[in-house]
């Protein structure tokens, strides 16, 4: 029996959704225990962040084609089907009733997300020769290990959404491509909508910082900190974008598996309380984004940091007060 066989056989369980969740869990950890081995002999954290958005590119992948390898493993279909069908007009090959757009487009988000993210991050590492976050980490290998174990988890955390989703099989409206299942809800609109300003915010901070420290280093100008473009708006604009596109992955998500047919496909009934499962199941994403962007590491550390090294000076401490700490124009 080959491993995917036997990871397939264990976790069959009664529940789509366990049957979802804990295969992908087990594969994050799996591609962050391959990663963190060579990291912690070099006791180098340049490839972390690089793996942590191939651990998203590799669970959301797994997410989407699980029920057809599933489906191939018990002789039910003879080839898995090709992502082609589903996105190609016209096409009527197996792929085409397998996926609704819904499972594709937020699989894709996600992947579209952590590619801009991850390249973005391995530059800058790159760059710099270090990540500041691993100050007294990288030396200690059970600490090290234990942050890349972090990383596992977070990813199947953030991509919980887009397993629920892809957790429905063929044959529900879904999947199947019925009626109405096909046409445009308001969470999808609402979804989307929020995922892309999310998603903007996110990608501007991140190019206007970068251009501000290259000039800075081009001795274009001599400003300690960055106080243009959307950083005066907000001191965090970039972690704004990340929990707003979450959010916007959660709605579209939630949406679309509060449906009836999407409901009984996942073994819930349907009413008020599989609906508020599911959503809850979603929104653990954009829920655990803003705890730890807002509580642990995001803006405590870099807020930390800022206040240590520039506390002292007037200028810093008027735009620490006049612009928004997170959100713009609120809070």
């Amino acid at each position: 029996m080959s491993l995917l066989h036997a990871l397939l056989r264990i976790t069959s369980f009664r529940s789509p959704l366990l049957r979802a969740l804990v295969p992908c869990a087990a594969a994050a950890l799996a591609v962050q225990a391959a990663a963190a081995a060579p990291s912690i002999l070099a006791r180098s954290e340049r490839f972390y962040d690089v793996s942590g958005s191939a651990t998203v590119l590799a669970v959301g992948a797994l997410s989407l084609y699980l029920p057809a390898l599933r489906a191939r493993a018990a002789g039910r279909i003879v080839e898995l089907p090709s992502l082609l069908d589903a996105l190609v007009p016209g096409r009527t090959g197996p792929g085409a009733a397998w996926w609704n757009w819904r499972q594709i487009v937020a699989t894709g988000l996600a992947m579209l997300w952590t590619i801009r993210l991850g390249s973005y991050l391995f530059k800058r590492v790159l760059s710099s020769g270090h990540d500041s976050r691993f100050e007294g980490i990288r030396d200690r290998p059970a600490a090290f290990a234990g942050a890349f174990a972090a990383q596992a988890a977070w990813v199947t955390l953030m991509l919980a959404p887009v397993i629920a989703l892809n957790a429905v099989v063929p044959g529900t409206a879904l999947a199947a491509g019925a009626a109405a299942s096909t046409g445009v809800r308001v969470t999808d609109m609402l979804g989307l909508g929020t995922w892309i300003v999310g998603f903007g915010f996110e990608a501007v901070a991140d190019a206007q910082k970068s251009r501000w420290a290259r000039e800075k280093r081009d001795k274009v100008h001599d400003e300690a900190f960055m106080t243009s473009g959307l950083f005066s708006v907000s001191r965090f604009p970039h972690y704004f974008g990340e929990i707003t596109l979450w959010t916007g992955l959660a709605t579209f998500s939630a949406g679309a598996l509060a449906a009836p047919p999407a409901q009984a496909a996942l073994g819930l009934g349907g009413g008020a309380a599989g609906i508020l499962a599911t959503s809850a199941l979603c929104f653990v994403a954009p829920a655990f984004s803003a705890f730890l962007l807002t509580r642990v590491s995001g803006i405590p550390m870099s807020e930390g940091k800022y206040d240590k090294r520039y506390g002292n000076r007037a200028d810093y401490q008027a735009w620490k007060r006049d612009t928004p700490r997170l959100v713009p124009k609120l809070w």
